[in-house]
């Protein structure tokens, strides 16, 4: 694992991630994603929006992995991401020409709960007015004590 540079990135999918499968039947979604940065100007003493940087990113599938499949099916353009990979370079031709290429080629990647607010309908949390009311409380139904861990009147385990 010499001259490797791994990333890690958080950003937004510019667009959803496209499945393709390779002559051996492997799956790999490619997608981009934006990262926008800021950085503190000392003599303003305000922060100031830096380039949008824009990664081309491609996860792979890899025996059970299916890190292309889950890529494909969870996400979406507009989610923010947290990513891990490997900064990759290809070289191709085009037009007569060598030209190089940046990929991010993904080990890792979630979604970045800091900016989704919208849960999915299976996983609502309860409000407080949705939530059970029970005179037992605690936790699965058992009697709270007011002692904390371990004291006489609490849960025997």
């Amino acid at each position: 694992m010499s001259n490797e540079t791994f990333l890690t990135i958080r950003g937004r999918l510019t667009q959803d991630p496209e499945l393709r499968y390779s002559q051996s039947g492997t799956g790999v979604a490619n997608f981009a994603v934006a990262v926008n940065s800021s950085k503190f100007d000392k003599n303003t003493s305000q922060w100031a929006d830096q380039p949008t940087k824009f990664w081309r990113c491609a996860a792979w599938d890899q025996g059970k992995l299916t890190r292309a499949q889950n890529a494909a099916n969870l996400l979406k353009k507009g989610d923010s991401v947290i990513l891990y990979g490997e900064l990759t370079v290809r070289e191709y031709q085009k037009d007569g020409e060598t030209r190089t290429a940046e990929e991010i080629r993904v080990e890792t990647i979630g979604k970045d709960l800091t900016f989704h607010g919208q849960p999915y309908a299976g996983n609502a949390a309860p409000t407080p007015q949705q939530a059970p009311a029970t005179s037992q409380g605690g936790w699965g139904g058992q009697p709270q004590n007011s002692g904390g861990w371990g004291t006489e009147t609490g849960p025997a385990f």
